[in-house]
């Protein structure tokens, strides 16, 4: 039994880790990984497609052909069990004859919610679950925050020195962390769905909020700004590249029809929101954002956006990169108006570890 166990684990892990390639590419879908191994040989492997189709699981069967009879999969989330734009995953299993499934985490979606295995269970099919649950949830957050809360997952990421501060006096933007860092962040765009930032980041730092590691500019995420009164000049990178990486701009109601027209024919997408004491109401662009599509969301936006985010309670996550550079007290502090600490109370570290000369530490929303 020893050995099954840790043969389970290993190509749980393989799953898992194949799962990984999708993240950010195919939403609204998860990004699941499939393992399907028979007498002890791997013969089928699959991941979510770009867009979210094809699933994991059929990707695996179609590679494993007829191997797939009497063998085991593994699959880091329940087989769905109902119809969409494809056929149920679990009758794929049911008919390529497997004799036995292993599954990380049961699909919250109320359409599948345990509904799968029963199918599967139902036809003789052995189904163990809960091996690398705790993984499996990290990989399929997105997934499970859209459907328990209308919302994607948020992570927070902030870039600080070594006393806690992001911008020089005047709110002079600094160049803090060294490459390896800023590589570490393009594969955070990369595995997000949306990237987050404040109209006040766009006009102080024009970025380009894109994936800038070799040949993965095409994995960059949608681009996403609150802009409250459409602001946004048109020379700017996120504007003049719109019809080249998807950019959605959240204004408000009272913002200019004809300012709304100008960024559409550039290619963005505008969306209106109600307003909260004077800004847009965070809640109700993640709601957009979730009924879009959008899973996964990287916030890198100044002190007042990452502040509103922290106020709202609407960070699921948070990634500190910390440069040993320090800038003083007359130094922007990362978040506006309220401690660092706020945005920790509550949050678990999952460690810290160095990413070239800077280090990297990952909090995440305490069960």
């Amino acid at each position: 039994m020893a050995d099954v166990a840790t043969d389970d684990a290993r190509y749980m892990a393989l799953a898992l880790a194949l799962g990984r390639r999708g993240l950010g590419n195919t939403w609204p879908n998860p990004a699941v990984g499939a393992v399907i191994v028979k007498n002890g040989v791997i013969v089928g492997r699959g991941w979510t497609q770009p867009g979210g189709r094809p699933h994991a699981e059929t990707e695996a069967l179609k590679q494993a052909k007829r191997a797939a009879h009497g063998a085991t999969i593994y699959t880091t989330l329940e087989p769905c069990s109902h119809t969409g734009k494809t056929p149920p995953c679990a009758d794929a299993i049911i008919k390529a004859g497997i004799k036995r499934v292993v599954s990380a985490l049961e699909d919250p979606n109320p359409e599948v919610a345990g509904q799968g295995y029963e199918r599967m269970r139902a036809k003789g099919i052995t189904v163990d679950v809960d091996l690398g649950v705790d993984e499996a949830r990290r990989a399929h957050a997105g997934h499970v925050t859209r459907v328990q809360k209308a919302r994607p997952h948020v992570t927070l990421k902030l870039a600080l020195s070594s006393d806690n501060k992001v911008g020089l006096a005047g709110r002079k933007p600094v160049q803090l962390t060294g490459e390896p860092a800023r590589g570490r962040v393009f594969l955070m765009r990369a595995q997000s769905d949306a990237i987050l930032v404040g109209i006040g980041t766009v006009l102080s730092d024009n970025p380009n909020l894109t994936c800038r590691l070799p040949g993965m500019m095409e994995r960059s995420p949608v681009r996403v700004v609150l802009d409250a009164k459409l602001r946004i000049p048109l020379s700017l990178s996120v504007m003049s590249t719109a019809r080249d990486t998807p950019t959605w701009v959240f204004t408000s109601h009272k913002a200019s029809p004809i300012a709304e027209d100008i960024l559409q024919q550039k290619g963005a997408k505008v969306f209106r929101v109600d307003e909260q004491n004077g800004r847009l109401d965070l809640e109700a662009v993640l709601k957009v954002l979730a009924e879009q599509g959008i899973t996964r969301l990287l916030v890198e936006g100044g002190p007042t956006v990452a502040a509103s985010f922290v106020a709202a309670d609407l960070v699921d996550e948070a990634v500190l990169l910390r440069a040993d550079k320090t800038i003083g007290p007359d130094g922007i502090d990362a978040l506006e108006g309220m401690k660092l600490e706020k945005l920790t109370q509550g949050m678990t570290s999952r460690g810290i570890e160095q990413v070239g000369a800077d280090t990297l530490e990952t909090f995440e929303r305490s069960a």
